[in-house]
């Protein structure tokens, strides 16, 4: 079995960090696998606890927050193993993981990125992710496979082509990164793994979804359910992306429906919630598309 290297990045979540750790200690006796940890300019370094927690553990300090996209390509810039797993700190994983993931890539050479199932850790019997629908581009929605359904093993033989991987596990080959390159980093939060599977989908590579295997989320610990930062940067985001991923016609016909109907309809409904803190990071997200290029290099954001 070859070796897979487990990357995952910590922002200011030392406790949470540190049940991941135990997890992956717990799960993968027997498996070749390298964990790495990429602190994301935490407040506190926690180093000796979490290497007290893992002996064997990669950890990389960065003194700045890079985002999701900064902190996983630190990690994947120094992994050695042909697999590469990404996982967000706050899942845990099933004795099975990685066995199940990395059977299935040699199994279908196609496959660019997999992911597995995705239960709520406060509600395991609860999915949250089975695949993704495609992408409207013209709206730039699409919608989640299962989420929401109780979990009654209606996805465990599943093992097929899917919209999208999700951001809190997705695995690829360290080979095919030649190839797409490693995740955009001027996103920062949300809708880069989106992004980085249209890099693989270019690339002449499939987006797979297993449900043979799966992880535990504690979805939202790090941002919330509503937060400045989560309406700024799904806002702003999800414009880059089409920017990014489509041609000017496209981009111009989006524009004029999320500017139209989609943020006015955001906006009313912060009013209606009485949530007029965020009123002002609808704005924001949409400018800052208009002030940026698409590639322009991301210098930063204090949370």
């Amino acid at each position: 079995m070859k070796l897979t290297s487990i990357i995952s990045v910590n922002f200011n979540q030392p406790e949470v960090t540190l049940a991941f750790l135990r997890s992956v200690k717990n799960n993968t006796t027997g498996i070749p696998v390298e964990l790495i940890l990429v602190d994301n300019g935490s407040r506190e370094d926690h180093e000796a606890e979490f290497t007290a927690a893992y002996p064997d553990l990669k950890y990389l300090r960065s003194e700045q927050n890079l985002g999701f996209a900064g902190g996983n390509n630190i990690g994947i810039k120094i992994a050695t193993g042909e697999f590469l797993l990404l996982l967000n700190n706050d899942t845990e994983i099933s004795p099975n993981l990685i066995t199940v993931l990395t059977e299935t890539m040699n199994n279908h050479p196609e496959i660019g990125i997999i992911s597995p199932l995705i239960l709520y850790y406060d509600q395991p019997d609860t999915i949250q992710y089975a695949g993704f629908t495609e992408m409207n581009y013209l709206t730039a929605r699409n919608m989640g496979i299962g989420n929401m359904e109780h979990n009654q093993g209606q996805y465990d033989q599943d093992s097929r082509e899917t919209g999208f991987c999700h951001g809190a596990a997705m695995m690829c080959r360290r080979s095919d990164l030649d190839k797409t390159g490693l995740m955009a980093e001027n996103y920062f939060l949300y809708y880069e793994e989106l992004d980085w599977c249209e890099q693989f989908k270019r690339a002449g590579k499939k987006i797979w979804f297993t449900g043979q295997t799966k992880i535990y989320h504690k979805e939202s610990m790090s941002v919330g359910k509503e937060s400045s930062i989560k309406t700024y940067f799904m806002t702003r985001n999800r414009m880059l992306f089409i920017r990014r991923n489509t041609g000017l016609l496209n981009t111009l016909l989006f524009s004029c429906f999320y500017i139209g109907i989609a943020c006015p309809k955001q906006i009313f409904t912060y009013l209606k919630k009485g949530r007029t803190d965020l009123v002002k990071w609808v704005f924001k997200g949409v400018l800052w598309n208009f002030s940026q290029s698409k590639t322009s290099k991301y210098l930063g954001f204090k949370i």
